[in-house]
Order: C-alpha cells, then sequence, then structure tokens
C-alpha cells in the first residue's frame, strides 16, 4: 500500500497480518473510524475511542458474539456463554464463575504449573536445537488447562489440538462459523457426564455443583449444555491464546538480547516484560462488538446494526496513550492495558495466563539464558482471531 492511497485493512488479509502496525498508525491518523465495505464491518483504532467503546456494552453489544465472523453469520448463541452475552444475564453468569474461578484458586496451581515446566524442559536436555512452539509454549497451557477441567493428561493433546483446530483458517479466508458453530462442545461431553459420578477438586466439578439464582429468578445449578459451552470456549481460549503469549516472549526476548540478560539478572522483572509483551504483540488483535443504536465518531454516524472491530493492537500503539509505543522495554510503567478487555467482559483467565506466562519463563530463563531464532523459518498462526507463531525454531547456547 502506497502513502498515496486510501489506507485499506483487513483482518483476513495474511500480508497485513505479516505487520499490522503501519497500517494501523495510518489508520489512526487518517481514518479513526473506518469502514470496510468489502466485508461491511467498522473498526476504531485510537486509545481513547476503543476504551470508551469497551464499557459501554450497550451501545456496543457482546450478544451476538465478539468475533465479525460470528457477528455477520447472525447465528443463535448458546445460553451461557459468558464472553457472548450482555447484562443483566451476562453478570448472573460471570459472578458465578468468579466464586469458582478465584484468584486464590489460580495462585495455588503455581507449584502445579512450575511443575509441568520443568518436566517440559527436563525433556530438552542435550537438545540445542528445537521448536519453541511445540515443545514448551503449547505444552503448558494445555497442562494447565487440563488440570483446571479434570481432563485426564493422555487425551490433554487430543483436546488441545481439536480446540485449536476450530480456529484456524484458510489463508486469507474468514472462519466459517455456519461449518464450525461456537466452540467445540462434543469434545467435553464425556469428561462432564463422568464427572457427574466421580466429583473431584476441579474447575468442572465446581460449575455442577455451584448454585445461582437465574435471569427468571430461579434457584438452580448449570445445564449440562451451558457448561459444555464454557469449557469449550475455555479450553480454546486459554490454550491458544497463552501459547502465543509465550511465543511472543520467545521472540522478543531474542531480538532484544540485552533486555533478556536483564530479565536473567533480575528475574523481578518478568512480570513487567510480559505486561510489555501484552502491549506490544497481543494475541489477539481486535474485539467485536455489534452495535445496538446510531452513534458517531469523528463526525460519521455508525448505524445500528452495524458490526464493529475495536483494533487493540492499534490502541496498544497509539502515541497519544504511550511514550515511543513502537519501542519494545521491559522496564515500561504499563498501565490501563485493554489487551484482556475492559469493563463487564474483562477476560477471566487474565491471572491465569499472566501466573503461566512468569512461571514459564522464570524456568526457561533459569535454563536457557540464551538464544537465537531462525528468523527465516519462522510462521505466523492462520486465524483472523489469533496473531502468533505457529512455529517458532529456537538454537539455545
Amino acid at each position: 500500500m502506497s502513502p498515496q492511497e486510501p489506507v485499506y485493512w483487513d483482518p483476513y488479509d495474511r500480508d497485513i497480518a505479516n505487520d499490522p502496525y503501519p497500517v494501523y498508525q495510518r489508520l489512526r491518523t487518517e481514518a479513526p473510524l473506518y469502514y470496510n465495505d468489502k466485508h461491511d464491518f467498522y473498526a476504531l483504532s485510537r486509545y481513547g475511542d476503543i476504551d470508551a467503546a469497551l464499557q459501554d456494552w450497550k451501545t456496543f453489544s457482546s450478544a451476538r458474539g465478539p468475533i465479525l465472523e460470528i457477528i455477520k453469520a447472525d447465528i443463535e448463541i448458546p445460553p451461557g456463554t459468558l464472553i457472548m452475552e450482555d447484562p443483566p444475564a451476562h453478570d448472573i453468569q460471570r459472578k458465578l464463575l468468579s466464586r469458582v474461578f478465584t484468584p486464590k484458586r489460580v495462585l495455588m496451581l503455581e507449584p502445579q504449573i512450575r511443575a509441568y515446566c520443568v518436566r517440559s524442559l527436563d525433556r530438552l536436555d542435550g537438545v540445542d536445537q528445537f521448536d519453541f512452539m511445540a515443545e514448551y509454549a503449547k505444552e503448558i497451557p494445555m497442562r494447565v488447562i487440563g488440570m483446571l477441567l479434570g481432563i485426564p493428561e493422555t487425551d490433554q493433546e487430543a483436546v488441545r489440538d481439536r480446540a485449536d483446530a476450530n480456529l484456524r483458517t484458510e489463508p486469507g479466508q474468514q472462519m466459517n462459523v455456519e461449518e464450525r458453530g461456537i466452540g467445540n462442545p462434543d469434545l467435553f461431553g464425556d469428561y462432564i457426564d463422568w464427572r457427574v459420578d466421580h466429583p473431584s477438586d476441579d474447575l468442572m466439578t465446581d460449575m455442577l455443583r455451584a448454585e445461582f439464582v437465574d435471569i427468571h429468578d430461579v434457584r438452580r445449578t448449570l445445564t449440562r449444555d451451558e457448561i459444555l459451552t464454557y469449557v469449550s470456549v475455555l479450553a480454546g481460549a486459554g490454550n491458544e491464546t497463552t501459547a502465543r503469549l509465550l511465543g511472543w516472549l520467545g521472540s522478543l526476548l531474542a531480538k532484544y538480547p540485552e533486555q533478556r540478560a536483564e530479565l536473567v539478572d533480575d528475574p523481578s522483572l518478568i512480570p513487567n516484560a510480559i505486561e510489555e509483551t501484552l502491549r506490544f504483540e497481543p494475541t489477539g488483535h481486535a474485539i467485536a462488538r455489534y452495535v445496538t443504536t446510531d452513534i458517531e465518531f469523528h463526525g460519521v454516524t455508525v448505524p445500528a446494526g452495524s458490526a464493529i472491530s475495536l483494533i487493540i493492537a492499534s490502541a496498544n500503539r497509539d502515541s497519544d496513550r504511550w511514550s515511543d509505543p513502537d519501542r519494545f522495554d521491559v522496564r515500561r510503567s504499563v498501565s490501563h492495558l485493554r489487551t484482556f478487555g475492559f469493563g463487564p467482559h474483562f477476560c477471566l483467565g487474565a491471572s491465569l495466563a499472566r501466573l503461566e506466562a512468569r512461571v514459564a519463563m522464570e524456568e526457561f530463563l533459569k535454563r536457557f539464558p540464551r538464544w537465537d531464532v531462525d528468523w527465516d523459518a519462522l510462521s505466523l498462526s492462520s486465524t483472523s482471531t489469533v496473531r502468533g507463531w505457529e512455529a517458532l525454531p529456537i538454537t539455545v547456547n
């Protein structure tokens, strides 16, 4: 795209996805409210506009889904799909799930997460070349989600691969929502049915037992279908996004070895390095919403019934919010980050993702303080919803 041509952004264009940040910069400057006539959606790219939209759930509704393809398909959303509901139903479900997905429960997982990391790294003893994604980044989230849901280790890899495949698209193509549906609930039916008669100390058992008062003022437990939908979304999102976060940490710390050396010398910097990575290279670049009423941005009206994309990755590089935003800096003061959303739909799994990333990098840096990336052999995942490395070949030294 030459500077003379009107700015064009297409979330399904793989050439743009390879390096979208110059396009985002032009959007913020030239078209802060952007309309894509090919796919019929609007987009916001500035931090302030996106911040306001994330908080205004009445105008920017999640009830039709958080992904453009789902909104455009106008399909029926299964009940109990937390990320695809608005208040008051959303608040009831979120309050219930917050009770079983507490900060205390998350923190209690640290010893087990560390054990998974050590075990994965032990397998790499004496190996000087390997794929960081396949051998480490994809391994840890799979084990943690499997443990949380009570899925046997022998089945965890298959569950992860099927959940990840549900997000894949052909390069340049949209997700086929009508064919795939929402999530992949058939993966978990047998586990839920078995857990009914074999309760354990896991999230699935807690969800089966938890009582709440629903939107119809009826006190009940979650239905089987509600649990199926939730755990399928949790497995897909928790596996894919956390693995890609680890992948970005692996590549960025190789690209900036002097900052990696700082983390090796002072591991207390690792949490802040994770926050900077979440800002600099978020795994999810955009969140979609359905517009319920006419609303104006920058002198242009977005009509009710429109789909709109909130480009979080652009907000994360907005110079009105961040100083020198295109510079990666593990010592940057990072606050008001919107990578996990904001407002009613702030990600319930944010603390778990941060914990996994912290422990995984603590253990990796202890074992491998230096590594190089084969930059010519990198490949991005083919999905319109998550951006990250499919493969990350490295050489440790």
